[in-house]
């Protein structure tokens, strides 16, 4: 059976491994060489990495990332939207990507 994995901030350290998960809470500087460790062990088939967190690889290395590895791999979005001005929102980039161009959402 394969993992699911985690990789979130120092803030969330006990989030999600009680429930039995594995989980990395690594600081930004140490996003990157997790990741890669993570997606190098044949047990992990889904890593859900903390949306603040891919700053810390860069857009560009991340989709590389994602694109070569054999299992899933999810962003999960920050708990706090505090979203700048002209920051898309990874939902919207995740559906322009799969569909082709950009949809307006309105909750």
């Amino acid at each position: 059976m394969k993992n699911i994995v985690f990789i979130t901030p120092d803030d969330a350290q006990y989030g999600f491994s009680i429930s039995g998960a594995v989980q990395y809470a690594v600081a930004p500087e140490e996003v990157e060489a997790t990741l890669k460790k993570v997606m190098a062990d044949p047990d992990s088939g889904v890593v859900v990495i903390d949306e603040r967190l891919i700053k810390g690889v860069g857009e560009e290395r991340f989709r590389e990332m994602e694109k070569r590895w054999y299992g899933i791999l999810i962003v999960l979005p920050a708990p706090e939207k505090g979203a700048e001005e002209g920051e898309e929102d990874y939902a919207l980039r995740l559906i322009r990507r799969a569909i082709g161009y950009h949809v307006r959402l309105q909750l």
